[in-house]
This record gives structure tokens, sequence and C-alpha cells, in this order.
């Protein structure tokens, strides 16, 4: 371990991981006069233990992850904060080819139409139980994650029990493919780009995407110790500009292809920035030989991609509610929220001319078209950021949106 770093971060082999790899790479924390040692993480879980050791400072995350953290969730659990989003989207849901015919004989072909392509998993759901099949399975990559909460929601808002119509299942995500080919998963929910790699290999085919579950969603934060943030609040802001820079650059798409080819290197990914390609212009290789096109399929700078709304801290924390990680409490909702923490982001970007918004949450799901709205410093437009099934997430609601969640039977195939 490289004693002079100024911060330890860990991060996970994803293309969601970009904008801190490209901020190191290129040269951008540096400039800011820190010294940052990246060090690659197998697990999720291993991110979680090593941060709880002391052995990491930072680490890209999971969005949901410091919040179960916080709310002691985990059988080690460090106290947390979130300043920072690493992007919105980058996830899909890639199933066995076996499966996808299925899907498209049941009315699913050629779209990535989540409510579509929902309720051809519910008819197949059906037929399996009604043959007396053991239910399909799918993979997430941590219990904790915005892949099992999407998931979960968009399985229910279609009729299918996520606890009881299939089996749901956790895997390191470059396992994913492997385990989809093998047989011992029928679909997976993960990060690009292992369901570009899944299709190239074979394997299966993307049925949908985040982007058509809930667009415009959050998907990894920067994760860091608290105790780290508040001994070290220069290194923090000068770590946050640098990740702001690196995230404008990585919009950029005349830099994709050099995007591309350092995730790929042997430190980073490890892999033929081919696979990696898709996932930065949205051009997804659904099937062999078969690319649809996806509108904010990742973000990492645009629509306040890298703010830390705490909206999106409580909606993670509603769905938590919703499927029995925790209970509902005054104290647990405020722990939640205050996971995220947009007043240290304010901070460190004051002085970038970034754009600021004014608020720290948002009604969830309610643009349907790009709204501009009021932000410190230059505009910023949001939206669309609609949920597939039409419904928005208030977080000044928050108790009557699990009262609702909690109340409403899933409609069963």
């Amino acid at each position: 371990m490289t004693e002079e770093a100024d911060i330890r971060v860990g991060f996970v082999p994803l293309l969601d991981a970009a904008v801190l790899i490209s901020a190191v790479a290129k040269g951008f924390t540096l400039e800011e006069g820190l010294l940052v040692q990246l060090n690659r993480e197998p697990s999720w879980a291993g991110v979680r233990d090593r941060l709880a050791v002391g052995q990491l400072d930072a680490a890209h995350m999971l969005a949901p992850m410091p919040i179960a953290a916080n709310l002691g969730l985990f059988p080690l659990s460090p106290s947390l904060i979130a300043p920072f989003a690493m992007g919105l989207g980058g996830n899909a849901v890639t199933v066995s080819t076996a499966l996808a015919r299925q899907l498209e004989d049941l009315g699913a072909e050629g779209t990535l139409d989540a409510g579509i392509v929902g309720s051809a998993l519910k008819s197949a759901v059906a037929l399996r139980r009604g043959q007396g099949l053991p239910p399909l399975r799918f993979g997430v990559v941590y219990s904790f994650s915005g892949h099992n909460f999407e998931l979960r929601f968009w399985l229910a808002a279609c009729g299918i029990d996520p606890d009881r119509d299939v089996e749901i299942v956790v895997l390191p995500p470059p396992q994913m493919p492997a385990a989809l080919a093998e047989g011992r998963i029928d679909g997976f929910c993960a990060g690009e780009p292992w369901n570009t790699a899944a299709v190239r290999l074979g394997a299966g085919q993307i049925a949908t995407v985040k982007a058509k579950i809930w667009r415009s969603s959050p998907e990894k934060v920067l994760g860091v110790a608290r105790p780290w943030a508040e001994a070290n609040p220069a290194a923090l802001d000068a770590f946050l500009r640098a990740l702001y820079r690196a995230a404008l650059w990585c919009a950029e798409p005349a830099n994709h292809q050099e995007l591309a080819r350092i995730l790929g290197a042997p430190r980073f990914l490890d892999l033929d920035p081919s696979l990696l390609l898709p996932g930065l212009t949205g051009a997804m290789e659904v099937a062999p030989g078969r690319v649809i096109g996806v509108d904010d399929f990742f973000l990492t700078a645009a629509k306040a991609a890298t703010f830390p709304w705490q909206s999106h801290a409580l909606w993670f924390y509603s769905q938590m509610v919703r499927w029995g990680f925790c209970a509902h409490a005054p104290r647990n909702a405020l722990i939640a929220r205050d996971s995220y923490r947009p007043d240290l982001y304010r901070r460190a970007l004051k002085g970038l001319g970034a754009p600021l918004p004014g608020a720290n949450l948002k009604v969830e799901g309610a643009l349907l078209t790009p709204t501009v709205v009021g932000a410190a410093n230059k505009s910023l437009v949001l939206g669309p950021d609609g949920f597939f099934d039409g419904h928005i997430f208030d977080p000044d609601q928050i108790d009557a949106y699990i009262r609702a969640q909690m109340d409403l039977p899933v409609i069963k195939s």
C-alpha cells in the first residue's frame, strides 16, 4: 500500500467507474494537488469490508450502500457519506437466449420497453408455474444495489412477485455472463460492460435497460468514510473538483474512444475496449448483430448527473423498507436522507462555475420533457426522468409512498 497517497479509493471493474478512473488517468487529481491510490476490488462486499477496517478512505460505490451502512444493515457498517454521484443509468437486464426467444414469442420482439417486456415475462412466469418448473433465477450484484431495487420495482409493477415468482441471487458482476452461459441463472441485472459481454459470448440478450425502467436514475456514488471526510475537508473538496472535471471530459463524445482504451487497460477493467463503447454511446448491442439506440443510457455530466440528490437516497430507502431490509421510522428516513451530502458538493464546486441545484430534493419521475430548473452559476436542464409505470416519488410524501407500496398487493400472474 502506498503510504504517500492522499486518498485510497476502491472501485469495482464497471463502466460506471469511468469518472473515477479518468480523474486519475487523465491527471485531474494531480492538477488538484492529490495523489490518489486506486484499488481494484473483486466485489462490493470487498469494498464494504475494506472501508470498514480502514484500508480504503473512499470508493466507487453502489448508491444504496452508504444508506445501508449508516442504518447498520451490514455485518460491518462503516459510517459513510456520499458527496458526489458517479453518473446516471448504465444498467441493463439480460436474459438467456432461450428466455429471450420465449419473451419474443409472448409479444416482446424488437423492443426494450419495460412495460411490454415485463408483461411478456409475467406470462413466461405463469407458464413455468403451470408446467411445474422451478422459478426463473435472476442475478443481482449485491442486496443493497440499485440493480436489486430496480429489478424488484420493475417485476412488482409488472405483476411478478420478486420474492415468490422468481428467485434472486447475488453474484459479482464479472461472473454473470459465464453464469448465464452455464445455465446457473436465467437472467441478471448488472452494469455495463457485462450485459454486452454476455451478448457477445452468445449467452443471452438484453431484455430492457435501466433507462427504460426509471430514466435518468441514480446508480453509483462516491462513498467516503465519514471520519476521513471530516478530518480532510480540503482534500475532499479537491477530489470532488477533480471528479467533476473528469465527468465533463467523459461526457464528450469525442473522448469516448480514448476513454474506452483507458478503462480497458489491465489495471482497470482489463477488457477489450470495444466492449465498453456501447455503454458509452448508448448504441446497445441487444443481440448478436442487432443494435438499439438508448437515449440517456449512461450520463456522466448532463442533467446534474454528479449531484447527490437526497430524493434519490430516500427512494432507495423506501425500497429497503418495502422489501423488508429495515423498518420505516422518522429517524431512519433522516439517516437515509443525510447519507447524501449536497452541501459538500456545493462547497467543493462553487468556484468552478458548475450548475448547483438550489434544492437538495426533487420530485422523482415527474418530468416528461427536458426542463430548465433553478441553479446557481448557470442554467440546468433536468428530465425526462419518468418511471415506466407512470408513478412519481415525492420525498415530502414518503410515508404515503411507502404505505401505498406496502399495502398494494402484487398482481399475481
